[in-house]
């Protein structure tokens, strides 16, 4: 089921709304194991031939709970983003964690900004509050990406995981995505 259009020639597909094909899984996988082989970008590895059924399992898991999203320009998978819960423990399930992932060729379009502002939409539609996303520094476009979007730096974990022969620090960016409510908060909901 696509959404519509986000930046010229872009479309969006949403695994709450459909299952992916495997190809599309496939696609997915891709994006990743080129954005790890570009740069110490990612802390978290996985071998080329696990991709697909790990990256399945994640959207099976998660893409009705909170959201998994991804742009295709063209039938061929440019970027993704997703969200999965921010701790497993009860006090923190109107918390999230989110990332996104684009093709190099798709750098500077606008679609990590399109794929969040959509994935964003989803969550609070859900009643999700917060957004918490890991970046493993340096990384000044991931950066810049979600400081433009109004994610502020909370605090750093230094040389926290090994990646490319060298440790490496993960700065922790948070974004309100909505006011906290007077008493009880409602309960997240899954996608309709």
């Amino acid at each position: 089921m696509r959404h519509g259009a986000w930046v010229p020639g872009h479309a969006l597909a949403s695994a709450a709304a459909q299952r992916w094909p495997a190809s599309t899984v496939l696609a997915l996988g891709c994006v990743f194991l080129a954005i790890f082989l570009v740069g110490a970008l990612l802390i978290g590895m996985i071998r080329p031939d696990d991709r697909a059924r790990k990256l399945a399992a994640r959207i099976e898991r998660y893409g009705a709970s909170h959201a998994w999203l991804a742009a295709e320009r063209e039938g061929k998978v440019v970027g993704y983003a997703y969200a999965t819960p921010f701790n497993e423990r009860p006090a923190y399930r109107w918390s999230t964690s989110v990332s996104v992932y684009i093709a190099e060729e798709a750098h500077g379009e606008g679609v990590g900004r399109a794929l969040y502002g959509a994935l964003f939409d989803r969550l609070r539609e859900r009643g999700f509050r917060m957004a918490c996303a890991g970046i493993t520094l340096p990384n000044e476009a991931s950066v810049g990406l979600h400081e433009s979007l109004g994610f502020e730096l909370v605090g750093v974990n230094r040389e926290i995981g090994w990646k490319e022969g060298a440790w490496r620090d993960v700065g922790w960016y948070q974004l309100e995505l909505s006011p906290a409510p007077a008493g009880t908060p409602p309960e997240p909901r899954p996608s309709v």
